[in-house]
This record gives C-alpha cells, sequence and structure tokens, in this order.
C-alpha cells in the first residue's frame, strides 16, 4: 500500500474529515452507482442510515449536511463552502433534492437521514448505508460505506483492504516501517522528501508535484488569512467566539522581532486561525485530518516566516517529510479519531509536523525520526471528547498546543545525534495498542470526558 502526498493533503470543507468529508465523499459515489446502473431517473426516494461515531456526532460534525450535498452531486474538494448552509436551508425548506445534481426527489431531512446513535456496523465505527427506492417502495439499490479517516473512505467490496482505494502502482521505494524507510535513506543517502518525491514520481512529474504541493501550501495560507480576519460566534450552538482575529491585532501592535516568546504566540495564532475555520465549515486542508488541520500549517508558517533561508523549495520537502510520516501512521495504526482517540489525530500531526520542520532545519533521517516519535510519544492516550459533538472544545486549542509540542520534538531531535530509546514504529504500536484499549465512549463519541462534565449553554 503506497500512499501519495495528495491522499494525505486533501482539500476539502470543515468541521471533519471523517465526518464531514468522508461522508460526502460516500453520499456522491451512491449516487455515482445509480448513475452508472441507470437507475437514477427511477429513484424516489433515498434513506440514509448513519451508525457510531457518525450517529452520535452526526449534526455538530455536520455529517447531515456533508450527506445532503453528497447526495446533489457535491465533492469535498469542489463544494463552494460559502453557499452549503443556504442550499441545506432550501432543501430542508423545500423538501426536495437534486439528487445526482440532476434528479429532483421528495427528501425531509428529518426523517430520511437516520441517526443511529447506539448502533454500529461491523467493519468501522464511522459506518453509513444508503438505501434507494422506487415509486413503489421496491429497494433498488443499497449501498453501504466506512469513513475510515482523513476523508478516506471505502465501500462494503473494499472492506479489509484499504489498498483498493489508494495507489496500487510500484514505487521506487517502497516501504511499511519507519525502520525500513531508515534503511533506505542509508543506502541511498536520501532524505525522507527525497524517498518520497521518488515514489510520488510513479504517477506525477517532478513539476507536477512540486506545483500541487506548493497550491496545498496556497490553501493552507488563505486558510490562515481568513481565520486570522474573521470574528464573530461559531456555528453549532455552544457559542464559542473566534478569537484568532483579536489575537492578530494584539500581536501586531506590540510585534519585537526580537521577542522569541512572541514567535511562539504568532504559531499558536496560525493554529487558531485554521481550526476556527474549519470549525465554522470553511475550507481547508485535512492534514492528516480536519480535527488536526491546524497543526502541520502553522508549523510550515513558523518555518516560512522565522527560519532563515526559508524557500519553496523547503515547503515541499516539509510536505513530502510529512507525506512519510503520516503514511506510517495510516499503515500501522490509524488516523481515525473514531477509532483510536485524538492521539490518532492531533498526535499524527503533531508527529508529521515535528519531523518535516526537523528535515527542513536540516536534520539527518535519524533525527527526523527522533522528532516523529518525541511527537507522537507525547501525544498517547490523548482521548477524543467534543463538547457537544463539535470540533471546537477541546478540538481548536488542542491544535495550538500540539504546533508547540511538533516545534520543540523537532528542535530537540536536531540538537542530539539521532540516537534515542523508543522507535518510531514501537511509538506507533503503542498509539495503536493504547486505542484498541480506549473505551468506545473517548472515540469521537461525545459521550465521555469533557464532552460529559461540560455543561453546554
Amino acid at each position: 500500500m503506497t500512499i501519495s502526498a495528495f491522499d494525505l493533503f486533501k482539500i476539502g470543507i470543515g468541521p471533519s474529515s471523517s465526518h464531514t468529508g468522508g461522508p460526502m465523499t460516500a453520499a456522491y459515489l451512491f449516487t455515482e452507482v445509480l448513475r452508472t446502473g441507470s437507475l437514477l431517473s427511477d429513484v424516489q426516494r433515498v434513506q440514509v442510515d448513519l451508525f457510531g461515531s457518525l450517529g452520535s456526532t452526526g449534526h455538530g460534525h455536520g455529517t447531515v449536511k456533508a450527506v445532503l450535498l453528497g447526495l446533489e452531486g457535491e465533492q469535498p474538494h469542489l463544494v463552494d463552502p460559502t453557499s452549503a448552509d443556504a442550499r441545506i436551508t432550501r432543501i430542508g425548506e423545500v423538501r426536495s433534492l437534486n439528487l445526482g445534481g440532476k434528479h429532483p426527489i421528495p427528501f425531509q431531512p428529518d426523517t430520511d437521514v437516520v441517526l443511529h446513535r447506539r448502533k454500529r456496523l461491523d467493519y468501522h465505527t464511522n459506518g453509513m448505508r444508503f438505501s434507494a427506492y422506487s415509486a413503489a417502495g421496491d429497494v433498488m439499490q443499497t449501498r453501504e460505506y466506512f469513513s475510515v479517516g482523513g476523508g478516506f473512505v471505502l465501500d462494503e467490496d473494499q472492506i479489509g483492504s484499504e489498498t483498493a482505494v489508494l495507489k496500487p502502482v510500484p514505487v521506487s521505494h517502497p516501504f511499511g516501517t519507519a525502520d525500513q524507510l531508515l534503511g533506505i535513506c542509508r543506502a541511498t543517502g536520501q532524505s525522507f522528501s527525497d524517498v518520497v518525491l521518488a515514489n510520488e514520481l510513479a504517477w506525477r512529474t517532478e513539476d507536477e508535484v512540486r506545483a500541487g504541493l506548493l497550491e496545498i501550501w496556497g490553501v493552507m495560507q488563505d486558510t490562515i488569512r481568513r481565520g486570522t480576519t474573521t470574528g464573530g460566534i461559531l456555528p453549532g450552538g455552544l457559542k464559542v467566539r473566534r478569537r484568532a482575529e483579536r489575537q492578530r491585532q494584539l500581536l501586531e501592535k506590540a510585534d519585537d522581532p526580537n521577542d522569541r516568546l512572541g514567535t511562539m504566540e504568532w504559531v499558536t495564532l496560525f493554529a487558531l486561525a485554521v481550526n476556527e475555520e474549519n470549525a465554522a465549515g470553511g475550507r481547508v486542508v485535512t492534514a492528516p485530518t480536519n480535527g488536526a488541520a491546524g497543526i502541520i500549517p502553522a508549523v510550515l508558517k513558523y518555518y516560512v516566516d522565522f527560519v532563515p533561508g526559508a524557500d519553496d523549495d523547503g515547503v515541499v520537502r516539509f510536505l513530502l517529510a510529512a507525506t512519510a510520516i503520516g503514511s506510517l501512521f495510516k499503515k500501522n495504526a490509524s488516523i481515525s479519531g473514531a477509532e483510536v482517540g485524538c492521539q490518532g489525530e492531533v498526535g499524527s500531526a503533531c508527529a508529521m509536523a515535528a519531523g518535516a520542520l526537523a528535515e527542513v532545519l536540516g536534520g539527518t533521517p535519524e533525527q527526523v525520526e527522533n522528532a516523529a516519535e518525541i511527537g507522537i510519544e507525547h501525544n498517547l492516550g490523548l482521548t477524543c471528547d467534543p463538547v457537544g459533538g463539535l470540533v471546537q472544545i477541546p478540538c481548536i486549542e488542542r491544535n495550538a498546543v500540539g504546533a508547540m509540542k511538533a516545534i520543540t520534538a523537532a528542535r530537540m531531535a536536531v540538537r542530539g545525534d539521532g540516537q534515542h530509546h523508543v522507535s518510531l514504529d514501537v511509538a506507533i504500536k503503542t498509539m495503536r495498542d493504547t486505542g484498541a484499549d480506549m473505551m468506545d465512549k473517548y472515540k469521537e463519541t461525545a459521550r465521555g470526558g469533557l464532552a460529559l462534565n461540560v455543561v453546554e449553554c
């Protein structure tokens, strides 16, 4: 299984890659099944059943909204987030949607989308079932999908084989563990980013890889810009105030280029800005999830703004190195909060950012691996307990703290010699085992932790 940078870094909308992006993709894929089977024009009703974590937090994580947009033929990377709410309101008011963007059918969101809060499908907690009915009430097509983290979606025929949705072509340097990756680096004299770039060339030219990654960085910068220039209250009912705009204003007044603490405050601001945009349903880059989307952009902007000699080549190398590390989490554990808790989201993003920063700071492959290990080791056991089922508390601040951890991990690693007692492979296995032991109420169900103990108001 080879994971591309463009699998891990996907342009979409908030607030959740697994609960918004994945379900939108699944709904779109279901309409494609109907279309290719020449069934679309005969469908008179569609029912959507959301199970497990999707059923528990379906409204707070934007799942219902995403499913409706997907049924209308939208995809996460193409949908216009500024018009999404108006479209959902229209569907509710007229009690109809345009299936596949072409075929109007009656649709009542309150009854045609069923949230099963205590039931789950066997394969994964993020399960969905789509059913299409004829005018006579007969089932024309039914299909189950699973959103397995980071926007990745499997249908019922792909269960147990995630390679079905990834890239099956041979690559120059296949690796499945950090130890194997380090072996390749030692044998070839290449860095983490060099190895990933060589693999990316199986699908794209080097110019295309570079242009695509810089486009992703451009979207990240746009998200930071919007987040630092937009105030108000986040949607969802918790009345959480957006803070990034005011913090930017305060920092600009007090900005001192020699103030290292001020530098860290800017990094905090960048992460807050991204995740406030994500919570508001804005356009973000899944990195590797939406719940953790602020960490990599914040650390990358730290590199661009505060590290002497930073340039576009460094940006590309940063994202390629992050891909090397993220792919290890995806292959050997999980990046799904619903599967392993927030250690799989913020923890993996912190490790990716730490290793990537270590590389562009001039770290050796051993130091890069060490930085990534530090990043995940100090997020082990992190639960996913969103208050009110919203990607706001503690998610937004958690990204800011994760970004700071990543920078600290990278700086520690490049000051060392790369030798350490706990390997990245062991830390990833530990994360997977910890997630398996974690009670379901701490895995994106909003039934434990802060979600249970904070009174919603």
